[in-house]
């Protein structure tokens, strides 16, 4: 049996540092979604940017999300992290265009929100949305590969019956 192991906080922390994107969880109209989403993570807050359309109108409507993270190096080395919150959008100009700012440092395409199809489909380049999810639950796991049963040997119970 392959050991999962739990992530420290700071080494969850570290992962979302390091990755940048994942799949964002919401409702919508009833129905569970998942997406790929960039994020940008400033002090304790994760910022997410995208353009109007299925995601807004889901965490609008329920702003309960789930964003999950992952690093794989194949199915015995990986790590994961689940962070679970209330996705609350941005309305102040001047904070929405500091988190843009922000972000195309990090994705100067601002792929995926931004793409020649979705542009073309919904004509919606310009209206763009951020969303701040400060307030959340995170947990990670990780495997190195190592199987417990091949580190520890269990010994076999040894049953006698006394007459």
């Amino acid at each position: 049996m392959l050991n999962i192991d739990e992530m420290s906080l700071k080494d969850s922390r570290k992962l979302l540092h390091q990755v940048g994107y994942g799949h964002l969880a919401f409702i919508y109209e009833g129905k569970p979604y998942a997406m790929p989403m960039h994020y940008y993570l400033e002090d304790s807050d994760i910022y997410l940017f995208t353009t109007e359309g299925i995601k807004t109108y889901g965490m609008d409507a329920n702003p309960e999300i789930c964003l999950q993270v992952e690093e794989v190096h194949g199915s015995l080395h990986w790590r994961s992290v689940m962070v679970n919150g209330r996705a609350e959008r941005l309305t102040d100009r001047q904070d929405i265009e500091r988190v843009t700012k922000l972000i195309k440092e990090q994705n100067p395409t601002l792929t995926p929100a931004i793409n020649r199809t979705w542009i073309d489909t919904w004509g919606r380049a310009d209206v763009v949305v951020i969303y701040r999810i400060s307030h959340y639950e995170m947990s990670g796991r990780m495997t190195d590969g190592v199987n417990s049963q091949q580190a520890i040997k269990i010994p076999r119970e040894i049953h006698t019956s006394s007459t």
